[in-house]
């Protein structure tokens, strides 16, 4: 295991070799046939249906996931699956999902599908991809999987073969007794074939590949973006990316005694990734928390009982996560632990403090995208880190500040803490052809190499990346992308609305919820509830209905008449801010909100009395927008 503690660490392991140079894996059935080979009795994977932390689980040594790997593969071919056909999944967590993802891949093109889109989207992913094979859940009590699933097949004629998973194999009496008992109905009919996906894998070998797969690299998996309006983005992504995030984490963090805990879901390129793919070239044990991870019953209650039971080394989660894990006691022997690793969204400083206090552990905050095939910088395990940052970029990743036209030429290069949009070429990147749809490739590379992130952000002088907002208007809710689209859309319909700008507003829990200001037809009266229920109505996902809903007398607009949301940023955050220290007790205001050009949009505090200043670093901490005192 290589050091990676800074800029210059990163760069000497670049100097060891090219990277194409580097011996890989060519395939991910290739790197797990290499570590069943070296680790093929070691525990490679567990799945807990419940969150309890004496409850049954199935764990899955390197030989077996590697011949159900093949089965599933096997299985895929014998559908008619070639490498240039899809194998889409709607599931959540469990052995299987893991199963469809690696068999998928290696027979095919795999594509996960977020069970908590709607039905309209499902099906246009479908359609997009022109997937042929399905693995979904069997109907169960409590969840709607199923009856999605069969909705949107019934729209998306490409797909002959449903394969479902029925998860009452993980339970025990009297549960087990039950779900027959309580089984939905799955109403909605569709023209493909029904087969039970573990019955069908068990039908093929498990010890070889019935197929030659091709050589070279190759599209092996279509990742569909975060967002809530209309068909999401697909990305594409080729087993070189894929193998170059599991080598970096075989390099960098793992080896083959650890244990990562894994809560979060096998529709996202952050569990797919950075954590499976480093424990199979690694040969690191993940556990998975039930089937909805951090969202199953129970899991924060019992969470520190789980890292006990495992013996964790790493956890593998998220702000929110970490927030809600802040309000419970810990109540077991977590001293296994040697960091948490978070991504997805903005970590606040009071959240890193506390979690730091409570466990004696530090967490690295981390930056990844799914255009990318994730991971492109982290705070390094063993060096420096800078809360606040992203970290540095890892070996192989090449990071730059830019200015860029619309088409992708580059006006100029930023200079050191300068802001631009933060553009990135490394392995994981596929060079013009990130999306499906070739029309989304156009303007995406900076100087025909750079992907352009959207992100704005700066590098400081010790090659750290921060990120200071987002040249696209995307509000991230707990890691949530959610196009503010969908909301403007749905307000825009109610005939008193004349125009809307929806944004994201500071949550100390989330990172940002959703926002709308209104602007009204002259002479119109409503009032801001009548607004907020027939959004709720009318917008797809509940995550993306506005948690505030305000009328402006006329909404602040570019010299072209486009709502101008940098005001209305501003407006939320001196709202929120101003409520929050209100309610802390504190005599402090938010006087103004400054773009400023290290650390983006910034309060200035004004005192109007004593002030607890420990207090208040604890309050503030709670937010990712950052502070300072006016001048």
């Amino acid at each position: 295991m290589q050091k990676f503690t800074d800029r210059s660490s990163a760069r000497a392991i670049e100097a060891q070799a090219p990277w194409s140079a580097r011996e890989v894996p060519a395939s991910v059935h290739a790197a797990l046939q290499d570590v069943a080979a070296r680790h093929g009795a070691r525990p490679a994977v567990t799945f807990q249906m419940f969150s309890d932390p004496s409850a049954p689980a199935e764990t899955l040594c390197w030989s077996e996931l590697l011949g159900w790997a093949t089965r599933a593969a096997n299985l895929f071919r014998s559908l008619g699956v070639g490498e240039g056909d899809v194998v889409a999944y709607l599931l959540p967590n469990a052995n299987e999902t893991l199963m469809a993802l690696l068999g998928g891949m290696t027979a095919g093109r795999v594509l996960p599908i977020n069970p908590l889109l709607d039905t309209e989207q499902i099906a246009g992913i479908l359609n997009e991809s022109g997937a042929t094979v399905l693995v979904t859940l069997k109907a169960l009590p409590k969840t709607d999987i199923a009856q999605k699933a069969a909705a949107a097949v019934g729209f998306a004629p490409s797909v002959k073969t449903v394969l479902e998973v029925d998860l009452k194999r993980y339970m025990t009496p009297p549960k087990s007794w039950l779900v027959p008992l309580l089984r939905p109905k799955v109403r909605a009919r569709h023209h493909a074939r029904v087969l039970d996906f573990r019955a069908a894998m068990a039908a093929q070998p498990a010890d070889r590949l019935i197929f030659d797969p091709a050589p070279g690299d190759r599209v092996a998996a279509y990742f569909h973006t975060g967002g809530t309006t209309g068909t999401p983005k697909v990305a594409q992504h080729k087993f070189s990316g894929m193998i170059y995030n599991g080598w970096l984490g075989q390099e960098l963090l793992f080896d083959h005694t650890d244990v990562m805990i894994c809560p979060l879901p096998l529709f996202h390129c952050f569990a797919c990734y950075p954590v499976l793919m480093s424990a199979i070239q690694s040969g690191a044990h993940v556990v998975f928390p039930t089937p909805a991870g951090y969202r199953g019953d129970g899991v924060f209650d019992n969470f520190w009982k789980l890292i006990e039971r495992y013996r964790v080394t790493f956890l593998i989660t998220v702000p929110t996560a970490l927030a809600a894990l802040m309000q419970r006691r810990v109540d077991a022997d977590v001293s296994s632990l040697k960091i948490a690793i978070s991504g997805s969204a903005p970590l606040p400083l009071e959240l890193y403090r506390r979690f730091e206090e409570a466990t004696g552990v530090q967490v690295a905050e981390g930056y990844g995208l799914t255009e990318a095939t994730c991971l492109v910088a982290v705070n390094p395990v063993d060096g420096l880190k800078k809360v606040g940052s992203v970290g540095v970029p890892l070996p192989y990743t090449d990071v730059r500040i830019l200015h860029c036209e619309e088409d992708g030429a580059v006006t100029y290069e930023c200079a050191t803490d300068e802001v631009g949009e933060i553009c990135v070429a490394n392995p994981g990147v596929f060079d013009g052809s990130t999306y499906t749809e070739p029309g989304r490739n156009l303007g995406l590379f900076a100087d025909r190499r750079y992907l352009r992130t959207g992100d704005l952000g700066r590098i400081d002088a010790d090659g750290y990346l921060w990120i200071t907002g987002r040249k696209k208007d995307m509000i991230i809710r707990g890691g949530h992308n959610i196009d503010p689209a969908e909301i403007e859309e749905a307000l825009a319909g109610h005939p008193a609305v004349a125009m809307v700008g929806a944004i994201g507003q500071p949550d100390r829990h989330s990172g940002e919820l959703p926002c709308a200001y209104v602007e009204l037809v002259a002479g119109a009266t409503v009032t801001t509830g009548e607004l907020a229920e027939y959004g709720r109505s009318r917008i797809h996902e509940r995550a993306a209905c506005p948690k505030h809903v305000e009328i402006l007398p006329e909404l602040p607009k570019t010299a072209v008449g486009k709502v101008f949301k940098p005001e209305l940023r501003k407006r939320a955050i001196i709202r929120v801010l101003d409520e929050a220290l209100a309610a802390g007790g504190h005599a402090v205001t938010v006087a103004a909100v400054v773009d400023d050009k290290r650390c983006g949009l910034t309060a200035v505090l004004e005192a109007h009395g004593d002030v607890d200043e420990a207090a208040l670093a604890s309050l503030m901490g709670c937010f990712t927008t950052p502070w300072r005192w006016t001048d």
